[in-house]
């Protein structure tokens, strides 16, 4: 009976212990199906499991079936510290990569009993899927804190060093996969290049290159460049083989070369090529293969290329020089028909009586409301090319004036010209230089400085070496940089004394359009009006003005931007008022020597003006028609006045052909005069 009481009370006492154990074992067992849930869920969004469509494979056809019960399958696998952990997943869950290592044959849903299952992967795709699960878990189920006490509890330094280990194996299995990749490429590379050389004719129709290939435009002078060519390797080889004393094979190639050469003549293009120039190739490149064969050898070979070819730029520079000497000389020289043109007028105006005849309308040249212009020249047609062109575009022609100075040589017949040859409507005046009397040594510096004994040495001076030396000295001993015309425009409130505004115009410009709104243009207190000149480096102060005197570059910026001489509206109150012939003055002074600057007129506009230019939009004056031939077209149509500034003038025959229209339809070429010294388009 006491046995029974104690067996009853030790039962009873028992009952809370398993009834804890019970509702234990259940929770361990709903997080095991929650946790397979969740790793499925993880490694299906992922990327590592298909969908429930994609497994209908013949690998997991065998283990899963949509309409069969589904089996638990337990996974061992290892996290990133190296924590060995199990997982409760299902079937469906594992992507086609799983195999089992004792799979069922048959239905797995006919098996009876539990069946136990290996599974196994490769071990980079196994270590992709723990990634996954553990980021997805991460982000959807486990608390940053959490996740952190779990690694720090599993963490240890064998574990650690362990991994480390792994990762370094794997970076280096992965640079010898790439290395050998790279290898691999380069020996194919190699391997197709060996087989194009072997197949490639060093022989080619129509050319000849032992060294290259060439790709040209089927379009391209080929035969003739490849005669060239030809010429340049046979020379090269006929001197090594006079260097070894191979005179038959030197005597060859220079009778190729000469046949060569006859055959070539004057040809600038295949189509001007003798029909016998195909034959005359081939006949060469059969020599210069044989030559090849006998004197070939890489190093000789490219020194006497190298030397060719120092040689060839020493006759380029030289030629260069010359060029430009001769260019140099065809500029400053006046052209027959040119020289013929004041000689006949002024023979006429004299013989006439026009030197009685007394300027009209003398009230509108000092009235300060008109519009007044200023051309120095000594060249009567370029003249009378800016004054019709000027007044041809004038709304108001009648109101525009025209001062005219040139020098005593040519006032008899520029006045001649514009008596019998006056504008409609507008007003003309001429005047001779030599008549201001205030413009004498005294006064004005750099005639001073055109009268001094150096200045005559350095112009009239006998120099032989100029064709040697090049353009340079030529350039600066141009007759323009003798002539007060070139310089008055530094004088012009003192020529024009009433007037309040200026417009001065070069003689070797058109004009395009009404220049009329240039006097309304607000120069905000400057006294010219130019357009500048700059072009990234190019035309700034550093290329006119010497910056290694430091008299320039205290006083001056070596990046400011320059200008344009040839149309600038002037405000001659505003220069009274700064008295800028005075600054002019005080600069030409200091450059006696010429240190400061060579010989012109711009330099010492720049220096003169210096922080006193307003600058004018580019459409009033495009440039460089007398030097670029790449000018843009539509610039230059739409500008209001074109420059010839340059060498290449539009009345000599250097000029650019497709410029000189914009010239020459101002001219009049059924003008007596002009017929009677042959002076055509």
């Amino acid at each position: 009976m006491e046995a029974a009481s104690r067996n009853l009370l030790s039962f009873i006492s028992m009952l809370p212990t398993c009834f804890i154990l019970v509702i234990f074992s259940f929770t361990i067992v709903d997080a095991e199906i929650s946790n397979s849930k969740t790793i499925g869920r993880g490694l299906k969004a992922y990327g590592q499991l298909p969908d429930r469509k994609e497994l209908a494979t013949p690998s997991s056809a065998l283990f899963f079936d949509d309409n069969e019960k589904d089996i638990d399958i337990i996974a061992t696998y290892s996290d990133a510290s190296g924590t060995i952990r199990t997982s409760r997943v299902k079937m469906k869950d594992l992507s086609a990569s799983w195999v089992l290592e004792n799979p069922i044959s048959g239905d797995p849903g006919k098996q009876k009993g539990s069946q136990v299952f290996k599974l196994k992967d490769s071990y980079q795709a196994s270590r992709r899927s723990e990634e996954n699960v553990e980021h997805f878990i991460d982000d959807h189920h486990w608390q940053e804190d959490e996740i952190q006490n779990r690694r720090k509890a599993s963490w240890s330094p064998v574990k650690f060093k362990r991994q480390m280990l792994r990762q370094k194996r794997w970076d280096l299995r992965t640079a010898d996969v790439i290395l050998q990749n790279k290898e691999g490429d380069k020996q194919m590379e190699a391997t197709s290049a060996i087989e194009d050389l072997k197949n490639m004719d060093p022989v080619v129709n129509g050319k000849y290159s032992i060294w290259r290939r060439d790709f040209e435009n089927p379009n391209s002078d080929s035969t003739l460049k490849l005669m060239r060519d030809q010429i340049i390797m046979a020379k090269a080889y006929a001197n090594i083989a006079k260097s070894r004393n191979q005179i038959d094979l030197y005597s060859s190639l220079l009778r190729h070369v000469g046949d060569s050469l006859r055959v070539i003549g004057d040809a600038n293009s295949d189509s001007e090529l003798h029909p016998s120039s195909l034959d005359q190739a081939k006949a060469m490149g059969h020599a210069l293969s044989f030559a090849k064969d006998r004197l070939y050898d890489c190093h000789i070979v490219a020194r006497k290329l190298r030397a060719m070819l120092q040689s060839a730029e020493d006759n380029v520079n030289s030629l260069k020089k010359r060029s430009a000497f001769l260019i140099q000389l065809a500029a400053k020289t006046v052209p027959k028909p040119l020289h013929c043109l004041p000689l006949q007028l002024a023979a006429d105006y004299y013989f006439h009586g026009y030197q009685r005849k007394k300027d009209l309308n003398i009230e509108k040249l000092e009235d300060p409301s008109l519009y007044h212009y200023a051309i120095f020249s000594d060249n009567i047609l370029a003249t009378s090319v800016v004054v019709n062109s000027t007044v041809l575009h004038a709304n108001e022609p009648e109101k525009h004036i025209f001062h005219i100075v040139t020098d005593k040589l040519n006032f008899a017949a520029m006045r001649m010209w514009f008596i019998l040859n006056a504008p409609e409507k507008a007003t003309v005046q001429v005047e001779n230089i030599d008549d201001f009397k205030w413009l004498n040594s005294s006064y004005c510096s750099v005639l001073r400085q055109l009268e001094s004994a150096r200045v005559k040495e350095y112009y009239f001076k006998n120099h032989p070496s100029s064709l040697s030396v090049g353009s340079d000295n030529l350039k600066y001993r141009n007759p323009k940089y003798l002539s007060m015309l070139n310089h008055l425009r530094f004088y012009l409130p003192e020529v024009y004394p009433k007037l309040h505004k200026i417009l001065f115009l070069d003689d070797d410009i058109v004009v395009q359009k009404d220049l009329t709104p240039l006097w309304d243009v607000d120069l905000n207190g400057m006294v010219n009006g130019a357009v500048e000149t700059c072009k990234g480096s190019f035309h700034r102060f550093d290329k006119y003005l010497n910056f290694s005197n430091p008299k320039i570059s205290e006083n001056f910026d070596s990046n400011a931007c320059g200008w344009a001489f040839g149309m600038n509206i002037f405000d001659l109150k505003e220069w009274r008022n700064r008295n800028i012939t005075q600054i002019y003055h005080y600069w030409q002074d200091r450059n006696e020597d010429r240190t400061l600057w060579k010989l012109g007129t711009l330099p010492p506009g720049l220096i003169t003006f210096y922080n006193l230019t307003y600058p004018l939009d580019r459409k009033w004056h495009v440039l460089g028609l007398g030097y670029d031939p790449a000018l843009n077209q539509t610039e230059i149509e739409n500008a209001a006045v074109v420059h010839y500034n340059g060498n290449y003038k539009p009345w000599l025959d250097l000029a650019v052909a497709k410029y000189k229209s914009y010239w020459s339809k101002y001219v009049r070429f059924d003008n007596y005069y002009l017929k009677l010294c042959n002076l055509s388009e």
